[in-house]
């Protein structure tokens, strides 16, 4: 009746800082070892962090990570751990194949034992396009690979291997392994967890192996890796389940017999809400922390986008490292001041007013401008405010726009699409409403004061670069344009399906037009969280210069 401990670490590495990495993934496998563990499992490419994109065509970059890997068996064994047997992701030089000089690397699950690593299994090829997608470019291995530990036959796969039913997968099947070991650095979106737990449970009892499943944990750019680890038996039954959104240590006792248990236990799964609002938190702390930036500053207009923007950045970063400058033209509505105002004092933000009226009348003054110049002229001297104070202060500018706004263009270039990070970048804006509220409801259900004015939830959206001005003037609805949208960009529909699904015909060709019009707007936007299947900038891209009416 053979039987182990394991232990599912989820981490949160840094993409190229292998000797942080390393020091993570060793102070974890002593946390496990206090515990009783004999194996340890970590997530995909846990060594270098991922995705490593052209850093996978580096050759000196592969053998140092080849070679940390080799070090960390040798301090493993220094330290009286020989015994603990550690599965860590990383890349390594191909045995085979150079392109144009360029090394290549495979995606790598190495196995630690006794000093050495005497093991482990290769990925094909490891690209270097950005992150996984299950449509295009899956290179899986070509020989599965398993190990015996503690009398218990132990197989190895990697993240996409678990997608399509390959090679790989069909000879663990052959070799009857009792546990299957998954590593992971599988994104966020909204509804993947339940994906992936289906796909888990399928592999588990068609195999008839228990599953461990460990995925990283952390923003990346413009991803967010959100952890919860499971590990699933032959029957479906979740025996534990790391948390969302946290470096997290489960522990899984196995038993060939007696199967699973876990003190552990299964973490309760939250809400999409709750699931969305914190993968937008952690992807904007973290691309502060690991880019060095202490502050953020944003224009606080009184509007849905910059409050729901100021609250995340608030729980990111405390807010006192928030700056909100509010200003006001010679257009702006008292409520937009007072508003603004109000979300400072209940966020307990840094806060400044800069009346822009004097500059923009210079700029007026000197340039022949009028209609839309002269309204997208108050929006580009916004801008040029914001990274003035970036630049002086040491400040990353958010830049506050939502995913619907990015697809039909409705915003200025230079202006309010000024910013390094946009957090709400792939929220559209129905779902901004809806976070808002979530989040106020969140707050009063604490015992905390709503951070967002009802005001600034309830009154029409409005760019305020004119008189009187709303987005409706321009623009359908925001419940009929993002089911439009959804339509177009999320699904890939033409425009005949969307007429033939109920939308008005002239409606749909003329925002159609607009979103592929921006395209050479949407290139040059700021990065923010994916948290959708269809993110502008990562999933969709098409070219800017094109003729084609349907595609």
């Amino acid at each position: 009746m053979p039987k182990l401990r394991l232990a599912m670490a989820q981490t949160n590495p840094i993409v190229g800082d292998i000797e942080g990495n390393v020091a993570k993934i060793l102070d974890a496998c002593h946390a496990a070892a206090s515990k009783g563990a004999t194996l340890v499992l970590f997530g995909e490419m846990s060594v270098t962090g991922y995705p490593i994109e052209d850093l996978a065509t580096r050759e000196h970059f592969v053998a140092r990570a080849q070679q940390a890997v080799e070090q960390m068996a040798l301090d493993l064994q220094g330290s009286g751990l020989g015994s603990l047997a550690v599965v860590v992701g990383n890349p390594r030089l191909a045995e085979i194949e150079t392109r144009s000089g360029w090394a290549v690397a495979n995606n790598f699950a190495s196995v630690l034992r006794e000093g050495s690593v005497f093991g482990g299994y290769a990925k094909s090829h490891l690209p270097n396009y950005s992150v996984f997608d299950e449509y295009r470019n899956f290179v899986a291995g070509t020989k599965s690979f398993s190990f015996e530990h503690a009398g218990v036959e132990v197989g190895l796969l990697i993240c996409e291997d678990i997608w399509q039913d390959g090679p790989v997968v069909q000879q663990l099947l052959e070799s009857k392994c009792d546990l299957t070991l998954v590593l992971n650095g599988s994104p966020f979106e909204i509804d993947k967890d339940d994906r992936r737990l289906q796909l888990v449970k399928k592999l588990a009892a068609k195999h008839n192996s228990h599953v461990a499943y460990v995925n990283l944990v952390g923003g990346q750019d413009d991803l967010v890796f959100d952890g919860e680890s499971i590990f699933v038996s032959p029957a479906g039954e979740v025996v534990a389940r790391g948390r969302q959104f946290e470096e997290d240590l489960i522990i899984v006792d196995f038993d060939t017999v007696e199967g699973a248990s876990s003190d552990t236990g299964a973490v309760v799964k939250q809400d999409d809400d709750w699931q969305t609002w914190n993968a937008l938190v952690l992807g904007l702390r973290d691309y502060c922390r690991k880019n060095d930036f202490k502050s953020v500053v944003l224009g606080l207009s009184g509007g849905i986008d910059s409050a729901v923007c100021a609250v995340l950045a608030a729980d990111a970063l405390g807010a006192q490292n928030v700056f909100g400058v509010s200003m006001p033209s010679e257009y702006s509505s008292d409520h937009s001041k007072t508003d603004a105002a109000d979300l400072a004092e209940r966020i307990g933000l840094q806060y400044q007013t800069v009346d822009i009226s004097p500059m923009v009348t210079s700029f007026e003054e000197n340039l022949t401008l009028g209609g839309v110049a002269s309204e997208n002229l108050q929006a580009r001297v916004r801008g040029t405010v914001l990274m003035g104070l970036s630049n002086s202060q040491g400040h990353l500018v958010l830049t506050t726009g939502n995913k619907t706004e990015l697809a039909v263009g409705y915003s200025t270039i230079y202006g309010d699409s000024v910013g390094g990070f946009a957090p709400i970048k792939d929220v559209e804006k129905t779902l901004v409403w809806h976070l808002a509220k979530w989040r106020n409801a969140a707050a009063v259900a604490k015992g905390e004061v709503a951070p967002i004015p009802e005001n600034s939830i309830s009154k029409p959206p409005s760019a305020e670069l004119r008189p009187g001005q709303v987005d409706q003037d321009t623009l359908p609805d925001y419940v009929t344009l993002d089911a439009l949208l959804r339509l177009y960009v999320g699904e890939r529909k033409s425009v005949a399906q969307i007429v033939a699904a109920g939308f008005e015909a002239g409606m749909v060709e003329r925002i159609v037009g607009l979103v592929d019009r921006a395209e050479w707007k949407r290139r040059q936007s700021a990065i923010g969280p994916k948290i959708t299947g269809m993110a502008f900038g990562k999933d969709r891209r098409l070219p800017i210069t094109i003729k084609s009416k349907e595609y």
